[in-house]
């Protein structure tokens, strides 16, 4: 009787455990995708980044998750082949891979690659990865495998883009006799940012120069000259703004539309940066509120990142190539030097050359791509500057937006008129570029 029973629970035993447990899938949302890119862009803060190079951080994880998702999808078109040299071999897949999953492995493995910190992202990954490990550890390990087949084809394209050999090439020459020449501002006198981001490689643009700006009004000091009269519009609305108080609608729109990670503040002895998002991640966050205020599933959150980064990654290199050919000097310098040596503009003027106006570049070119993707007279509350202290602002559409993103660079006193202009129509090329030239949807 004794063995009888020992043997009935030896059976009992092994046949618990002969069974494979019924694990239930891993669910990912558009929210996962969301917060993801909000924890990339809180790294890129910690780091101080600079605007192109930020712009270029966003691009690439967003095409391995975009990639990862619809290698073989049948509502959107791979971008292999379409974007510049960019040919990723398929990858088999297994049965029932879970590729939201995948894509969002897939992103954060490139995203690591992009900071200085890439501890942050591989705690916020390894977070992850224990969580989806016990959720269901075969559809996880399924998932991981297939998804860094497709993110190391991603990084080696990536890692051929010329940015690592650009890091080697020599600051920008401020040694000129040149008067029109961009001089370091204060209050840091920073060197120029990205002199040779016109030799990154391009994503849908043929060259840095495709849209390549005609240029601003000749270099003068005549009273009487186009320039001239451009200098002293920027000085005349400056204190005209200036005059109705800190709490006037100009400067409202100036500061929440600073997005200068370069801001540097003095306190005492001291100066020590002013750590803010870049205008790239200005237009990230107004693709993420329109992404959760039309409810977009998981494929066309990704699709939408993807789209908007790709434009904004290509018009800071279409914009960068102009501001070092030009290398037009900054109406704070001008008007210090000429004008009035107590003047200073309304906002703190970054560390490059005025023009065309990047801000005016990337908003046109991002407006057109939202607007695409999101339709026309699509209002939305911009909440994207609430966690740097500025309250949200309405707009009635995304290209009213980049509208008033373009002016507050007037309003800041750090551009000329012809800066803000043609950046608009440069960007507008751009963001037109991308929607008829890289095919998406199926």
């Amino acid at each position: 009787m004794k063995l009888k029973n020992i043997l009935i629970l030896l059976t009992l035993f092994i046949g618990v455990f002969s069974c494979e447990k019924n694990y239930e899938s891993i669910n990912i949302s558009s929210d996962h995708y969301h917060n993801t890119v909000d924890h990339l862009t809180e790294v890129m803060i910690h780091d101080i980044f600079s605007p192109p190079v930020a712009s270029r951080i966003y691009a690439y994880p967003n095409i391995a998750a975009y990639e990862t998702l619809n290698q073989e999808s049948d509502a959107y078109k791979s971008l292999s082949n379409q974007l510049q040299d960019f040919n990723i071999n398929s990858v088999a897949k297994t049965d029932n891979l879970n590729l939201k999953l995948a894509a969002l492995i897939a992103y954060i493995d490139v995203a690591k690659e992009l900071v200085f910190s890439g501890e942050r992202i591989e705690n916020y990954r390894d977070s992850l990865y224990t969580e989806w490990q016990t959720i269901n550890p075969n559809e996880f390990k399924s998932a991981k495998t297939y998804a860094l087949t497709i993110s190391y084809q991603v990084k080696t394209w990536m890692n051929a883009d010329m940015y690592k050999e650009t890091r080697t090439m020599p600051d920008y020459n401020i040694y000129t006799n040149d008067a029109s020449r961009w001089e370091p501002t204060p209050p840091a006198y920073m060197k120029g940012i990205e002199p040779h981001w016109n030799k990154i490689r391009p994503f849908a643009l043929d060259s840095a120069a495709q849209f390549k700006p005609k240029s601003h009004p000749p270099f003068s000091l005549e009273k009487d000259s186009a320039f001239y009269t451009e200098l002293m519009d920027v000085v005349n609305l400056n204190n005209s703004i200036r005059a109705k108080g800190d709490d006037s609608e100009e400067i409202a729109i100036a500061r929440f539309w600073d997005c200068n990670p370069f801001v540097s503040v003095n306190k005492g002895h001291f100066m020590f940066a002013e750590k803010k998002i870049t205008p790239g991640a200005h237009w990230i966050g107004i693709c993420k509120i329109a992404c959760k205020q039309t409810a977009a599933n998981f494929e066309k959150t990704v699709f939408a990142y993807t789209k908007t980064s790709i434009a904004i990654a290509d018009a800071f290199i279409s914009c960068w190539d102009e501001k070092y050919r030009s290398n037009l000097i900054r109406p704070e310098t001008l008007i210090n030097k000429y004008i009035d040596l107590e003047w200073a503009p309304i906002l703190q003027t970054p560390p490059f050359p005025e023009y065309t106006s990047g801000h005016s570049v990337v908003s046109a070119a991002s407006s057109e791509i939202l607007t695409n993707i999101f339709g026309d007279n699509f209002a939305f509350n911009d909440t994207t500057e609430l966690p740097y202290g500025l309250p949200m602002r309405h707009f009635k559409s995304f290209k009213l937006a980049a509208k008033e993103a373009a002016e507050s660079r007037l309003y800041g006193g750090i551009h000329y008129r012809s800066a803000v202009d043609v950046g608009v129509e440069q960007g507008v090329g751009v963001g037109t570029l991308v929607n008829s030239k890289i095919i998406f949807l199926k």
